[in-house]
């Protein structure tokens, strides 16, 4: 199980009502994240677990590729270091809370100089060699699913309790494309939460035609450079006026796949890892509830 870890604390902050610790600090993404981790544990009993973290959440090489990207996130621009990124105060707080706090457990927090939690998750789930979950409110992660290799997402867009399982006849359903061409079809539909403008006048039901007729975005290119292909004269004159676009997009949409991670070890504890520091950390900022809760949980994994 591959957790995206800011998608759940997110989802956190935002859904669990404010609750502070004993000094007044604000811990609702912390509980609110230990209990989904705890029902997703009990739920579905994975042998291994990672919390994939953002350890650049807007990589250099993806802006230098596309300068939009993601940019009206950006609070403030960092010359050595990743671009500080717009998060409510009483979240940022609780974010280096949240990441002691599964370091005590013992749930491995992996990250990436350089790379996004998608790239560190998709390095995972790529040659597991096991049945992957990955558990994300992130459409883009689609493009991981792979019946075949038995990758699936566990889609949090409705909440962690109603989420959604999602397979290939499930985003085929959606967006009429298999889910090896998701990819394709977020960067000619664009996402304007991550700064991706797509192809003007190409929204879902165009990009899923081009695609379903040509298979990826060299293909369409190819037809619309070829003055003789069958394509029709207005997605003809939209993909060409995209082509600088189109040149650099599909590589940010791409989740990185072969990230030099250390893949070992990620079976869930049965125990903490730090049994005293857990404790303080519960103590202090008023987590006894979730942590035990979680425990419980792990200890019958």
């Amino acid at each position: 199980m591959l957790l995206d870890t800011a998608s759940l604390y997110f989802r956190a902050f935002f859904g669990v009502p404010e609750i502070t610790g004993p000094d007044g600090t604000p811990v609702n993404a912390v509980r609110g994240l230990l209990d989904f981790i705890s029902r997703l544990v009990g739920d579905y009993r994975p042998t291994d677990l990672v919390c994939c973290w953002d350890d650049d959440w807007r990589p250099q090489w993806r802006v230098d590729l596309l300068p939009s990207y993601k940019a009206h996130r950006v609070v403030e621009e960092v010359e050595s270091d990743p671009d500080v990124e717009e998060v409510p105060d009483p979240l940022q707080v609780q974010v280096p809370i949240i990441r002691d706090v599964l370091e005590a457990v013992g749930l491995r927090v992996v990250g990436a100089p350089g790379y996004e939690a998608d790239d560190v998750i998709g390095t995972f789930a790529t040659g597991a060699g096991q049945p992957v979950d990955v558990v994300t409110g992130d459409r883009d992660l689609f493009q991981l699913v792979d019946d075949a290799a038995d990758v699936r997402v566990l889609y949090i867009a409705r909440g962690v309790g109603n989420h959604e399982r999602v397979d290939d006849a499930w985003v085929r359903a959606k967006y009429g494309v298999g889910a090896g061409q998701y990819a394709d079809f977020a960067t000619l539909r664009g996402d304007a939460s991550d700064g991706l403008p797509g192809v003007a006048g190409v929204g879902d039901k165009t990009a899923a035609t081009l695609l379903s007729r040509h298979g990826d975005i060299p293909a369409i290119l190819a037809a619309a450079q070829d003055p003789d292909s069958d394509l029709a004269k207005g997605p003809r004159a939209k993909v060409l006026a995209a082509t600088d676009y189109l040149a650099v997009a599909p590589r940010v949409v791409a989740v990185a796949r072969d990230i030099d991670l250390e893949r070992s070890p990620t079976a869930l504890p049965s125990s903490p890892a730090d049994p005293e520091r857990l404790a303080d950390l519960a103590a202090r900022w008023g987590l006894e509830s979730p942590v035990q809760r979680l425990l419980g949980v792990l200890g019958q994994a």
